[in-house]
């Protein structure tokens, strides 16, 4: 098994994540459900005494996987916001996209002597 890092840098790479789609909504993340349940959970799992808990290393184990889902996702929506096709281009558009230039004709288009 990966090494996992703490849990507490787990949770708080969790609440990052939604303090980003909270900031989408609008919403305190504070005030949503999953929030709650993520400090719910991690807090039932917390370890007390020094005996191995099983629990813990499962529940931390699917928080960091959530957590790079999370991630993950947010990271792909930009990239695509980003590199996304925006339809057909004109002749013009793309020949800047490359770096060239059309000849321009003085009189515009049909333009003869």
């Amino acid at each position: 098994m990966a090494a996992l890092g703490s849990p507490a840098r787990t949770l708080r790479g969790l609440l990052r994540e939604l303090r980003y789609l909270s900031a989408a909504t609008g919403r305190p993340y504070r005030d949503t459900a999953a929030y709650r349940y993520l400090v719910k959970a991690f807090c039932a799992h917390r370890v007390t005494s020094e005996k191995l808990c099983r629990a813990q290393h499962e529940l931390h184990f699917q928080a960091a996987t959530y957590l790079c889902l999370l991630r993950s996702i947010r990271e792909h929506v930009a990239l695509h916001q980003e590199f996304h096709g925006k339809g057909e281009r004109s002749v013009e558009e793309s020949a800047g996209l490359v770096g060239l230039q059309l000849p321009h004709q003085p009189g515009g288009k049909g333009w003869e002597p």
